[in-house]
């Protein structure tokens, strides 16, 4: 009975052939690459949900602090020649839909700076499967917060303020305002984050950058805490979880019924600030045995003016047709059906619309515990590239 499935899989990669265009994004070119992870050692794995390996390839690309593409050669950051075979894989361990799972440890680069790995199949870099950001810093400024994070209290209760200095004492820094570019992120998130922003006070005497954000439309919205759903077990499945019906491959989870969080009081619990997690509490490891599962997401709500998606670091926070939820005017909800890996899932509601805020249906709070990181990029005459000099990570908690 499997196949069907992966029939489908494969017209649809031979559809998708002819439109494969390079983006400088996190970003997945064939529907059955799956639960793609960057892992903290700078190693990346997915899985292929087909029955044989591929030959897959990988290359980097060195990139500027706005992830175009840097003036750099392949020999100006790679000892060797960029084309690496991905020969670490495995196979599933009776699941459905059947997968091989790959790992690959990414080389070492020499020169600090934002990276995009590009994997390709039988060498030809046009047959694109993925692609993935990656950087690596040599520490060379220093900050210190000044009351970091500030709610914004009766001026706006949604938003979070950063503030900070940084100390280039260490580095030969040459006209800061114009060399040096500041990218900060909230919640690991690249579709949010402030790209080159710029200094309030420049003293190069003592060789410090001021960032103090007085204006609102600086501060990041604070959003909320993200909803969660745990199916780390199948056979005894925790919190958030309905219905599983094991009668149809592959099972189908019905997550408990979604309500609007917009204009509730702020209720403070730990989340994982969007990420996920691939965990196996049934039998066997989270690898190879973990199973995929049907999973439905459904949302309480009049039918609005505008799309509504489902969406976390389980799918780059982009906005496509696969996490698009569809209105059923007869049950009253949104409805999306996503297959996702055995695990402990963060995710929000978003909304696309010309007339309401994409926080709608989750409301934003100036407590909302966040994470930033601070990423501070240098633009020297030799090499003629960004160079990430900083690398920081403030996270937020008022309490």
């Amino acid at each position: 009975m499997r196949y069907p499935l992966l029939i489908i899989l494969t017209l649809l990669c031979l559809h998708l052939e002819a439109q494969k265009k390079l983006q400088f994004i996190d970003m997945v070119y064939e529907p059955q690459i799956k639960t793609v992870q960057l892992l903290p050692d700078l190693s990346i794995e997915f899985d292929d949900l087909q029955d044989n390996r591929n030959d897959y390839y990988a290359r980097l690309i060195h990139c500027n602090y706005d992830w175009t593409k840097s003036s750099l050669q392949d020999l100006d950051f790679l000892s060797e020649y960029n084309e690496f075979n991905l020969n670490e894989y495995s196979f599933s361990n009776n699941n459905y839909p059947v997968f091989v799972h790959y790992r690959f440890v990414i080389p070492t680069v020499n020169i600090p700076g934002n990276y995009l790995l590009v994997l390709y199949r039988d060498g030809d870099k046009n047959d694109l499967i993925l692609t993935k950001r990656f950087f690596v810093v040599d520490n060379k400024v220093t900050l210190s917060k000044d009351n970091s994070i500030a709610g914004m209290g009766t001026l706006k209760t949604s938003n979070q303020q950063l503030n900070f200095i940084l100390n280039y004492q260490r580095a030969n820094i040459i006209n800061p305002m114009e060399s040096v570019h500041v990218v900060i992120r909230q919640n690991q998130r690249w579709d949010n984050a402030r790209m080159d922003v710029k200094p309030s006070f420049v003293r190069e005497s003592s060789k410090q950058l001021e960032y103090r954000f007085f204006d609102q439309d600086q501060h990041f919205t604070a959003g909320n805490e993200f909803r969660f759903v745990d199916f780390r077990s199948l056979n005894s499945p925790g919190e958030n979880t309905g219905k599983i019906d094991r009668t149809v491959k592959p099972n189908r989870l019905t997550i408990q019924l979604d309500k609007s969080r917009g204009g509730q009081a702020y209720a403070r619990y730990a989340d994982a600030n969007g990420r996920y997690e691939i965990e196996n509490f049934d039998f066997g490891d989270a690898v190879t045995s973990a199973n995929y599962v049907e999973t439905i997401f459904s949302l309480l709500s009049n039918k609005i003016e505008g799309d509504v998606y489902v969406m976390g670091a389980f799918n780059n926070w982009i906005r496509e047709d696969e996490n698009r939820m569809a209105y059923n005017p007869g049950k009253g909800i949104y409805e999306a059906k996503i297959l996702l890996k055995q695990g402990f899932y963060n995710y929000q509601y978003a909304v696309e619309s010309k007339s309401l805020p994409s926080d709608y249906f989750e409301g934003s709070h100036f407590e909302t515990e966040n994470v930033y990181e601070v990423l501070v990029y240098y633009r020297p005459f030799q090499p003629n590239a960004d160079l990430l000099l900083g690398y920081f990570v403030l996270p937020v908690n008022i309490y």
